[in-house]
């Protein structure tokens, strides 16, 4: 376990400043301190900004806390294998087959909430199992870990549901009264209680916001889910088998098997997946939301796995099935391949995260080149105006080095941050829809289009740059209509 916490420790350092930003890393390093936003928690944001004013307001520092999550994952997946009984063998295996994972690899480089996400359920898991196997004081324990959690994402609250009807439904009752086991049920005691009353507590300042704000998690969930639906329902599936990556799919599912028949005190996990399978198709926003619970299985997995390697040849064919999923994974999850080269390859239409981490200097400057073209009159009225986050985030980070007058979106909590000046009545628009603006300016013209230069074809490949005059009836008028969540 501690040689795969310092390898992979110094392999995401060393590979943390390659590419560029993502959006959302872009975005986190934007937002005002808040106990809340229209999009999420306060944690990530917080974080992301706390660490640029004490280290440096850079991309190495913004990684931090994507690294250390995950090498705080994967301690995590390593004990869960021990507290089911797995010795060396079983920790090793879990410690790097999990650290050398495509979707942990994939977080643990860039720093998303989804990067908190994957150390805290495994987390509340182990504190959990450990509730039912040895001290129900670790009950407490889950909810001092739920609590925190809930100020990252409160889909937390989703795996709290698939424990709870897991331990309804699938306690061996029968089973330990046949062995004379006296186990008592954990909902019969006291303890899951006390620590779901601590969670509350805990999370209380950051309900207190959703309630006092109409419950803005709740409308941001609905716009993923209308956004999101038909390609995360299509796709959720294949995403199983790809998010430890395909080599490594026989271990979770030999996790499950073992742990419903080895483990029956401990069959909540089982029920909770499916539990958890149900809510992603049903909310249809991401794909990766059991992705916490799938790693414990596979620490689950990893017990009968490396009790059946004991001999040579065995231990033999599973450490080449951990290298062969290693290297794949690393490729695709981390920037490994040469930018120049990125486009040409399947990598890109892999990783999304790689895609959005290409071109943002590039495109400011190109946006940087339509703005010093505007006359000395129309840059003193000028502001920039994107059409999400990212390209804000882009401007923020990058403009003043050219220049830039402030930027504004209306994408999710930007739109909150008012609209522009009255006094600024032109606007530098980045757009992948120009007609869309000419009902909002007396006049808008193309001056530009935004290329990354290395035929990456992300979001903003090919996207316009406007400069439009005159906002229809002020800005008054113009700004509700650019409110959107997604």
């Amino acid at each position: 376990m501690g040689a795969a916490v310092l390898v992979l420790g110094a392999l995401l350092t060393a590979v943390s400043t390659r590419y560029g930003y993502h959006r959302d890393e872009l975005y986190f390093r934007m937002l005002d301190p808040a106990w809340g936003y229209v999009d999420q928690p306060p944690l990530t944001p917080w974080l992301a900004r706390t660490f640029a004013d004490l280290f440096g307001d850079t991309l190495l520092v913004m990684r931090i806390p994507a690294t250390l999550a995950h090498l705080g994952a994967i301690v995590v997946i390593a004990l869960v294998a021990r507290e089911l009984g797995g010795r060396t063998g079983a920790q090793a295996l879990a410690a790097w087959g999990y650290g050398t994972a495509a979707i942990p690899l994939a977080f643990g480089h860039t720093f998303l909430t989804a990067s908190l996400d994957l150390v805290v359920w495994p987390a509340v898991l182990l504190c959990v199992i450990r509730g039912v196997r040895r001290d129900p004081r670790w009950w407490l324990a889950a909810g001092l870990v739920t609590g925190v959690a809930l100020y990252n994402k409160l889909l937390v609250v989703a795996l709290l549901c698939g424990i709870l009807l897991g331990l309804l439904v699938a306690w061996p009752w029968r089973g330990l009264r046949a062995s004379g086991a006296a186990v008592r049920w954990p909902l019969a005691t006291a303890w899951p209680w006390a620590g779901a009353l601590l969670a509350l507590l805990l999370g209380l300042p950051n309900l207190l916001y959703q309630a006092t704000n109409g419950w803005p998690q709740l409308a941001m969930g609905a716009a993923l889910g209308e956004n999101n639906a038909a390609d995360v329902r299509a796709e959720m599936w294949l995403f199983q088998l790809l998010t430890l990556g395909p080599p490594l799919t026989l271990v979770w599912v030999a996790g499950l098997v073992w742990v419903w028949r080895r483990r029956p005190t401990l069959r909540f996990l089982v029920v909770a997946y499916p539990v958890l399978l149900v809510f992603t198709y049903a909310a249809g926003s991401q794909t990766y939301y059991a992705t916490g619970l799938l790693a414990v299985l596979f620490a689950a997995g990893c017990v009968p796995v490396a009790a059946w390697a004991r001999t040579a040849w065995r231990r033999v064919v599973v450490v080449l099935v951990v290298l062969l999923n290693a290297v794949s994974c690393l490729v695709i999850s981390l920037p490994l391949v040469p930018v120049n080269e990125l486009g040409e390859t399947p990598v890109a239409d892999i990783n999304s995260s790689a895609q959005d981490a290409v071109g943002w200097p590039e495109y400011v400057r190109q946006i940087a080149d339509v703005y010093s073209a505007l006359p000395a009159a129309d840059q003193d009225r000028a502001v920039i105006l994107t059409q999400n986050y990212g390209e804000a985030g882009a401007v923020d980070r990058f403009g003043a080095d050219h220049g830039l007058p402030p930027v504004y979106s209306g994408h999710n909590q930007l739109w909150e941050y008012g609209p522009p000046p009255g006094a600024a009545t032109v606007a530098v628009v980045v757009t992948e829809a120009p007609g869309a603006w000419d009902h909002r300016f007396a006049e808008c013209a193309v001056r530009g289009e935004l290329d990354n230069g290395v035929g990456v074809d992300n979001e903003e490949q090919g996207v316009s740059i406007l400069v439009c005059r005159d906002p229809a009836g002020g800005w008054a008028a113009v700004w509700p209509g650019l409110r959107h969540l997604d």
